[in-house]
């Protein structure tokens, strides 16, 4: 596996409903943080890692805003930026099998783009770069046990992860696995296998749990501020203050 060539996907589709009214009448991803659209986040996250190489998945009736927004993606230190679109919401999982033909079936970063992250992911890459296969996700401390509830939470057991549980009544740590994924290129056997869980989606949870389950998921604890700005209308307002307060993708020092 080679770090400089390894390819992202971006997943950028959803209904949204978390956020109505404001998505009535665009996709979330496209709504402001600060003075841009929130998918450039995800987007300067990825390509200041050392990610040039990237698809964006999205659906529903402004799929084609993208485009126009994006273009090519050269403005925004892309390499190369491909599209897909999913017919209907039917979770991370089946958005990330979009992209198997753009991968080629090989290794891939994925990152959900209302996540955004304060410090720069390019240490987490490096990792799992040098990790060799397997899986990497990235955890975030959370101080109050009601948010895990709405979370996957993992149980960690002698610094390994034992298992995740998606929004758990009684969370097993007080940490939460936030929207970047390393997987090697197993995760194309993977994703053919899901079964839909009760709210007829592929949930990305099942895909990193067998990951778990075969002793190749590491993690790593990200540094400084993380949010989901597509949680609910009170997050998207809190990332929103963060970063016009104290930007985000910040490189380490």
């Amino acid at each position: 596996m080679d770090g400089s060539r390894l390819k992202g996907v971006i997943l950028a589709g959803g209904s949204g409903t978390r956020l109505h009214p404001l998505t009535r009448i665009t996709n979330k991803h496209l709504l402001p943080i600060y003075d841009r659209p929130m998918v450039t986040y995800s987007i300067e996250a990825m390509v200041a890692a050392g990610v040039s190489e990237l698809m964006l998945v999205t659906g529903g009736t402004h799929a084609g805003e993208f485009f126009r927004l994006l273009g090519n993606g050269h403005e925004y230190g892309i390499d190369r930026l491909f599209y897909a679109y999913q017919e209907r919401p039917g979770g991370i999982a089946e958005a990330l099998s979009l992209a198997e033909r753009f991968v080629n079936r090989e290794p891939v970063i994925v990152m959900l783009a209302d996540n955004i992250y304060e410090q720069s992911l390019r240490s987490v890459f490096e990792n799992f770069d040098r990790q060799g296969g397997g899986a990497r996700v990235v955890l975030s401390e959370i101080d109050e046990a009601e948010h895990l509830r709405h979370l996957g939470v993992p149980e960690l057991d002698a610094g390994r992860i034992a298992r995740i549980v998606e929004k758990p009544a009684d969370p097993p740590s007080m940490m939460a696995v936030t929207g970047v994924y390393c997987y090697d290129e197993t995760v194309w056997d993977v994703l053919p296998t899901l079964e839909p869980s009760g709210r007829g989606e592929l949930e990305i949870t099942d895909v990193n749990n067998w990951f778990v389950e075969q002793g190749t998921m590491e993690y790593d604890v990200v540094d400084g501020f993380w949010g989901d700005a597509g949680e609910s209308i009170d997050a998207y307002y809190a990332v929103n203050d963060f970063v016009r307060a104290h930007g985000a993708n910040k490189a380490l020092a």
